[in-house]
């Protein structure tokens, strides 16, 4: 099952060709939920953590931020993403 799992490079790479971010930062956190739902065992692949500013969530909420992000990444969920911490932002004026 762990084989099918999402890598860090791969969502990175999905962001940078969708949103075009200033800044970009993908961590995955998957070994810090070892034994917790979702996780697969492997430490790797089902957790993970998106910093992500970009012009496109300017005049977005949050809520529409994240919901960009979530839409771009769904067919790694589909291959067990279980857990996503979004920090979307727009660049400062």
């Amino acid at each position: 099952m762990s084989h099918n799992a999402p890598t860090a490079q791969q969502l990175q790479q999905r962001l940078q060709s969708v949103f075009e971010p200033v800044s970009l930062d993908v961590i995955d956190e998957s070994g810090q939920h070892h034994g917790h739902a979702g996780a697969n065992g492997s430490g790797f692949g089902t957790h993970f953590r998106v910093r992500i500013t970009s012009h496109l969530f300017t005049g977005k909420t949050p809520v529409a931020r994240h919901r960009l992000v979530y839409d771009a990444l769904q067919d790694f969920m589909d291959q067990g993403l279980h857990a996503l911490a979004v920090e979307a932002r727009a660049p400062a004026a």
